[in-house]
């Protein structure tokens, strides 16, 4: 009689279910309902006004041999609520690497367990609020009924309450590497053909209405929302598809090679959904939530992962000036059977001994920790377009890349070489000399490697963003780690936040980066790094490949940018993994201005954002680790800006030298690039700035402590 009272009194709960949770603060209130139909439903709401209005959660399920509308394939209907469980979690913890030293987790907490009626198929939902947005993901227990299942769609959405702003790029299951378009939502339809900027050697879209994550957005009433995903582990890439007549985003996953969305077996979860929100843009980009999502670090002994700054064999290739390929002797080549002693060297092979001494000399001298040499290994002549498998072993250099002496070399210099590994997206051809070139890299003392996914995926089908190809990526992490390697992936999927869980991935691409300002037409836009860090950057950092100084490239292209906006992106785009990308030859054109890339730091104790616009301006100041030293960047997009800061962020009752880099007043990102001005001043925690970047410009500071009053006996204070 008891069972049977308590089943009724559930079955009543059920029907009236209604659950509400609020953020640590109060500032967020997030409801989660039973709709009539069994829908579960939520909606979020941030200082009393609705940024999420009522919107459905569930999966569509894909079962052989049952009809399309069979209850069977719903996830997302016919739910009865049988409990919930609330709880609270605050802790500190410190990253190996990052923008502060430490990071706050602190989350309100209900974890809701749904029962289907009709099949006895259980759901749990876990939502999680914090003080700047709200994360939740779908968790299945073990059960009877829902043991091994295929994912036909996610239908996750995100009600918008308005025709919002967007800063968007096209959904696309094999690239990210667009520019941003800026529109209303309901523009994304009519501006999609213009904005999937075709060229990129592997796209692959999906809907004209179909956008990537990490989205912005911000509302008519001044409210920043962005839609991510965080911890996407075991799962397929998630997009959002937006129905343009009622302003509804659903998510859209990516398919395998067989139009499957993910291959689950219980007890599993999904990644976590967030929602990112705040009145004030410079909270998005100080948000910790995406990393807070994730696990803590499952490597124990993190002493071995260093943030690096590295110069490197690669513009010249990306310019045109070099060629990653030895000889342009050979048609094809085999691994095993092409005999490079007897080919004829180009003599544009970027990788040999005396350019890459040239650079290890270069890196030695201006304090680089690193060395990159793309092309060192053969393969390159005949290594895409053609859909073959066995391309590269990873470990056979070219006759004129002596890899034993130039570690040697290196080594001697205090400098290390970074291990370049392109697969030309054969991922079961790189899995299959994974170990032997890890145990390579161990052997030279290589500690890092820069990876790459340049083409269609192989085996062909899948795609670069399929729960499949997600999983080699994470394989390739964490054997990485097994070899105390460092990984910076490129053309791999977005982060999100994952680092956290495994720090030796220092880096990735996962944008339109810089090399983009040398392919012609295909120029990042002026505006691109005034986006990217409210996008790209939320789930981790990105190898961006800064520091540009002649912007009229080899090729006959041009770089979108001022010598002063190329300094302030070691500030604005953080990452642990910095490159010194241009030539040391130009470098040494502009030795002042080169002085900021060899004083910029890539670890931080503390980081402030002082200004901040999407599409228009970011002004960030960062505390070097383990020091007093502060670094300030700003860039400025289309429009030029007037940049207005305190220096409140340093010590009271100290004195400190500024070092000013910023754009001459005729500087111009088209005509006038290197037009520059330096100065340097007297600083205080009192101290005003008013700084003026011209479009696609800014200007960076390295801030000082004064250590004795004859350094400061000529200056003028601010």
């Amino acid at each position: 009689m008891k069972k049977l009272l308590l089943l009724v009194a559930l079955s009543f709960v059920s029907l009236i279910f209604a659950q509400q949770l609020k953020s640590p603060d109060g500032k967020f209130v997030m409801d989660f309902s039973i709709q009539n139909g069994g829908y579960p439903t939520y909606k979020l709401i941030y200082k009393g006004k609705e940024v999420i209005k009522p919107s459905h959660l569930g999966l569509e399920l894909k079962y052989k041999n049952v009809a399309q509308n069979d209850p069977q394939n719903s996830l997302f209907s016919n739910f009865e609520v049988i409990g919930s469980k609330a709880a609270t979690f605050d802790e500190t913890w410190k990253p190996v690497w990052g923008e502060t030293k430490s990071i706050r987790n602190h989350y309100n907490e209900v974890l809701v367990s749904l029962k289907q009626k009709g099949t006895d198929r259980y759901m749990d939902i876990r939502f999680r609020l914090f003080d700047d947005g709200l994360g939740f993901r779908y968790e299945f227990p073990q059960q009877k009924n829902l043991v091994y299942f295929t994912i036909k769609e996610e239908r996750t959405q995100f009600a918008m309450t308005g025709d919002h702003t967007a800063y968007w790029i096209p959904g696309d299951y094999d690239t990210q590497e667009y520019n941003y378009t800026t529109s209303k939502l309901s523009e994304i339809r009519g501006l999609m053909s213009k904005s999937y900027e075709k060229g990129n050697v592997s796209q692959t879209s999906f809907s004209p209405t179909g956008v990537q994550t990490s989205l912005m957005m911000k509302t008519a009433d001044g409210i920043y929302i962005n839609l991510h995903e965080a911890a996407l582990i075991d799962y397929s890439c998630m997009h959002l598809n937006l129905d343009d007549k009622n302003m509804v985003f659903e998510s859209w996953l990516t398919p395998d090679s067989h139009g499957d969305k993910g291959k689950m077996q219980a007890p599993r979860h999904t990644p976590w959904r967030t929602i990112i929100v705040s009145d004030d843009a410079r909270n998005i980009l100080a948000s910790k939530m995406t990393y807070n999502l994730n696990d803590p670090s499952k490597i124990t002994d993190t002493s071995w992962i260093k943030p690096t700054k590295y110069v490197g064999v690669w513009w010249e290739m990306i310019s045109g000036k070099s060629s990653w390929a030895y000889t342009d002797e050979f048609p094809s080549v085999q691994l095993g059977i092409t005999d490079y002693s007897k080919a004829k060297p180009n003599g544009k092979h970027g990788a040999t001994n005396e350019n890459v001494r040239r650079h290890i000399d270069f890196a030695a001298k201006n304090g680089f920790d690193a060395v990159l040499v793309e092309g060192w290994n053969t393969g390159w002549e005949d290594w895409f377009g053609n859909d073959k498998d066995y391309v590269f072993d990873f470990v056979t250099p070219y006759p004129d890349f002596d890899i034993a002496a130039l570690n040697a070399y290196a080594h001697s210099k205090g400098v290390k070489l970074i291990m370049h590994h392109e697969t030309s997206a054969s991922i079961r051809n790189y899995e299959r000399h994974m170990d032997e070139a890890y145990k390579l890299m161990n052997k030279y003392g290589y500690d890092a490697v820069k990876s790459g996914y340049v083409g269609s995926i192989l085996p062909l089908g899948e795609t670069h963003y399929s729960q499949w190809t997600n999983n080699h990526y994470q394989y390739a992490v964490e054997k990485a780690a097994d070899y105390k390697i460092m990984v910076n992936a490129h053309e791999a999927v977005r982060p999100t936040g994952i680092a956290r869980t495994y720090p030796n991935l220092i880096g990735n691409e996962s944008a339109r980066g810089t090399e983009y300002q040398a392919f012609g037409n295909d120029r990042n836009n002026p505006n691109h790094v005034t986006i990217l860090p409210f996008t790209r950057l939320i789930g981790g950092p990105m190898d961006y490949t800064p520091g540009i100084f002649q912007m009229d490239v080899t090729n006959g292209s041009h770089v979108n940018a001022t010598i002063a906006n190329q300094l302030a992106l070691y500030v604005t785009m953080y990452s642990p993994l910095q490159m010194a990308a241009d030539f040391p030859e130009n470098y040494e054109k502009f030795p002042d201005a080169f002085q900021f890339i060899k004083d910029v730091a890539v670890d931080w104790d503390d980081s402030k954002y002082l200004e901040a616009e999407p599409g228009q301006y970011i002004t960030v100041a960062r505390k070097a680790k383990g020091t007093d030293k502060w670094f300030v960047g700003n860039v400025a997009g289309y429009k030029p800006f007037t940049s207005k800061i305190s220096f409140d962020f340093l010590d009271k009752g100290k004195q400190y030298i500024a070092t000013i880099y910023s754009d001459a007043k005729d500087a111009d990102y088209l005509k006038n690039t290197q037009a520059y001005n330096i100065r340097k001043v007297v600083v205080t925690s009192k101290s005003k700035l008013e700084q003026l970047s011209v479009p696609g410009g800014g200007y960076a500071i390295s801030i000082v402590p004064v250590k004795d009053k004859a350094e400061i006996k000529d200056l003028k204070s601010l």
